[in-house]
């Protein structure tokens, strides 16, 4: 090869070099046919593979070799994923069985070989496509058409067994969230020498170099006459920060910072709730769909703490429709069903901040009061742009003679203002527990329009058994999704991210 044998060009000066590069070096000077692939020279040095990517990568920063580098995208099956294949998805094993029996219980489900993990998949999946109709017993949705062939995520899992390169990357990637698939990046190096590093000579090895002043070499003065190996100029230095906050938490204090101007106190509760304040207060009835394993996550093995008897008591009646304990008329019709008090005892995570409001108000009934709450929650969901698993709510109530939903809207007009929100809808909605009620849309510059600010006035079933005489307004906002917002975020889940190299602001 040309200019390979170590002849300097005029001038030039020995670099200094570890033995590590030298040898690296040398047998890249010995080859004919470059580029060598990473792995070939090392099978070729009796080295560490560590060692030896190490004097590649400080042989690059001298100037002195070059690399190629490509990737690749790698996609196989599970172990989960392989016992798909052979048994069937869920949603696939559902399907038959719903069209075997015409309709399912829960009970039927698990009769058929489904557990309740699948058996959850496999129902939000297929209601989500308009499958199912609501409600129990399973059964088809009036007008669906039951799918006829291979199912899209069928397709996709044989395309990855037999290794297919041509597949639909999103349904890929929901599949590998299911923990079905697994997706492997590799990357591929090769090697050769730059035009310094076929020319340039290197110094002489019998001289022993110092490549650091150490605090030994200090103490004991053995650094004298001794030396150091020369530094090269031109080589990269590390990206140096500070520490710094977390973008997302950073942003959260700014918004409690606006919460608290406007005159909030902030309140806490327990993430492992029971269906008592979870729902039973707010007024939501105990068949309510949000209740069940779609949507609210219950918990094993412990036991709820039920509230006092009195409470149990007045929420009950307003339940059934009865007048609270000493009173002739009731707060109002109530719900169809029989107030069950185990129910209210079960223990659940806690799937909206609203709970957090409903034991302020039972502990603080004297008017007038500001509070607000910024915590978890949690609720089955199909992870995507806008959904987590977990999600943060911003909880707050107004308690005062003569609020209404007007001063609902100016709040929600003034949180967004807060952080530089100018564009805002409000349109009607519907929850169990106020009336009337409201959504707030805010826009995404990528997603559109997307509800943020969700709140009505507390109807009297909520407020009356708790004791408070005043109208109180509230609200739950999806604190998550206003920070995609304000900080740009295309996705939820980039708010929870643990890349360095993004949170250190190095790309």
């Amino acid at each position: 090869m040309p200019g390979a044998s170590g002849d300097a060009p005029d001038g030039a000066v020995p670099i200094v070099l570890s033995g590590p590069e030298r040898s690296v070096l040398a047998v890249l000077r010995s080859l004919t046919d470059l580029p060598v692939d990473e792995d070939d020279l090392i099978d070729q040095l009796a080295q560490p593979a560590e060692a030896v990517r190490g004097s590649l990568q400080r042989l690059r920063s001298k100037h002195l070799a070059v690399v190629e580098e490509t990737s690749e995208t790698v996609r196989r099956l599970t172990p989960r994923g392989e016992a798909a294949i052979a048994r069937g998805l869920p949603e696939r094993r559902f399907l038959d069985a719903l069209a075997r029996r015409g309709s399912l219980t829960p009970d039927e489900a698990t009769s058929e070989g489904l557990a309740d993990e699948e058996r959850s998949a496999a129902i939000g999946i297929l209601r989500r496509r308009g499958l199912l109709a609501d409600g129990l017993p399973f059964r088809w949705r009036e007008g669906a058409v039951p799918p006829n062939g291979l199912l899209p995520e069928e397709v996709v899992l044989k395309q990855v067994a037999n290794a297919e390169e041509e597949v639909d990357e999103a349904l890929v990637d929901a599949l590998e969230r299911r923990g079905l698939v697994r997706i492997e990046r590799r990357s591929h190096k090769r090697w050769s020498l730059s035009d310094e590093g076929r020319h340039l000579p290197l110094a002489d090895d019998a001289v022993d170099l110092l490549g650091a002043l150490t605090p030994s070499l200090l103490a004991t003065g053995a650094w004298r006459g001794r030396t150091f190996r020369a530094y090269d100029v031109r080589a990269p230095v590390p990206y140096l920060t500070g520490a710094r906050p977390n973008p997302y938490l950073a942003w959260l204090a700014e918004f409690e910072e606006i919460l608290i101007g406007l005159g909030f106190e902030q309140a806490e509760g327990p993430l492992l709730e029971t269906e008592f304040w979870n729902d039973d207060v707010l007024f939501m009835p105990q068949d309510h769909p949000a209740r069940s394993i779609h949507d609210a996550l219950s918990v094993e093995g412990v036991t709820g703490r039920p509230p006092s008897a009195e409470l149990l008591a007045r929420v009950a009646a307003v339940h059934e429709g009865r007048p609270l304990p000493g009173e002739a008329a009731p707060v109002g019709p109530g719900w169809t069903q029989r107030y069950d008090p185990t129910i209210a005892a079960r223990p659940t995570l806690r799937s909206q901040t609203t709970a957090v409001s409903a034991r302020f108000l039972a502990a603080h009934p004297t008017p007038p009061f500001r509070m607000y709450s910024i915590d978890r929650n949690f609720r089955r969901e199909e992870v995507d742009a806008q959904h987590h698993l977990e999600f943060a709510q911003c909880e707050g109530i107004v308690g005062a003679e003569g609020v209404s939903l007007n001063d609902l809207v100016g709040l929600f007009r003034a949180f967004a203002a807060g952080i530089g929100i100018r564009e805002m809808r409000i349109r009607p909605s519907y929850f169990p527990f106020t009336e009337p009620s409201i959504e707030g849309y805010v826009k995404h510059p990528r997603l559109g329009w997307i509800e943020i600010f969700p709140g009505g006035v507390f109807r009297p079933e909520v407020l009356r058994p708790l004791g408070i005489d005043v109208p109180v307004i509230a609200w739950g906002a999806g604190i998550t999704r206003l920070a995609m917002v304000a900080l740009g975020a295309n996705d939820i889940r980039e708010l929870f991210q643990d890349d360095l190299d993004v949170l250190r602001g190095g790309r």
